[in-house]
Formats: C-alpha cells, structure tokens, sequence
C-alpha cells in the first residue's frame, strides 16, 4: 500500500502566529493562521483539509461500488462541511454529493453510498467525530 505525506510548520503564538500546510506530492502549499481556523481569516486549515480529503475519499469509494455493481457512475460531486465545535473538536461532518448513474434504483443508490458512507478509509479513520451524515441525489 502506499503512503501519503504532508507536513506542517507554524511559527509562533497561537493567535499572533502563522504556518503553511504542504502536500508531500507538491499538489498544494497553503497559509494558515489562528484566523482562518477560528474566524473568517484568509487561508486553509486543517478541517478545510480534512473535508476535501473525505470528500475525495467517498467519491472514490462510491465510484469503486457503483461500478462493481455495474452501473458505474458517470459523475460524483461531493462537498464536505465539517464543524468545529467547543474543545476545539469536529463534531460533524456533512457531506453532500450528486452522482449521475444510469441504470440503478434510488434504493440500491443509497444502499451503496451508506456503504462508501461507512467503509471509505477517510471515514474510518474519522469515525471517532460524533455525526457523520450524508445526503445523497441521484441523477441520471
């Protein structure tokens, strides 16, 4: 199997300070501060980051079943907003996603995205966050 890296540097205090987060691949470099995570400041952070990766991750894992059902899908659109409650900890993750697929029920369409739902690795690896949803529509 492989292994993905990225890292992280931050350079001074909590609130005055500002880092970057990197992708090992070189696909992204982005700025980081106390703002853009807890207020309305310019960059990324670290839930931002985690979003697009469970929404990567379930829109794979719904392409692989999709087509192991042999309906493969001719789109996925999957948008994730996570919630960072009191602590600081994630307390939801909603993802959203519109899938074209010919040939498939809505039954067995939302049979297969709770499926992907539960098993992408990415969900997992989360499942320690209090409320993961999904609200899925099938296009096709």
């Amino acid at each position: 199997m492989s292994i993905a890296k990225a890292n992280a540097v931050w350079n001074g205090t909590l609130k005055e300070g500002a880092g970057t987060m990197a992708l090992g691949s070189g696909a992204y470099k982005g700025a980081y501060t106390w703002a853009s995570r807890f207020a309305d400041g310019k960059g990324t952070n670290p839930e931002e980051l985690i979003g697009a990766a469970h929404a990567g991750c379930f829109s794979m894992f719904l392409s692989a079943l999709l087509t192991k059902n042999g309906t493969p899908p001719a789109h996925i659109h999957t948008d994730a907003a996570v919630t960072l409650g009191d602590g600081p900890t994630i307390t939801a993750i909603a993802l959203t996603t519109e899938a074209e697929v010919a040939g498939i029920t809505v039954e067995k369409f939302n049979e297969l995205v709770a499926a992907a739902k539960q098993n992408c690795p990415v969900s997992k690896a989360l499942a320690s966050v209090p409320s993961v949803t999904v609200k899925a529509t099938l296009k096709g």
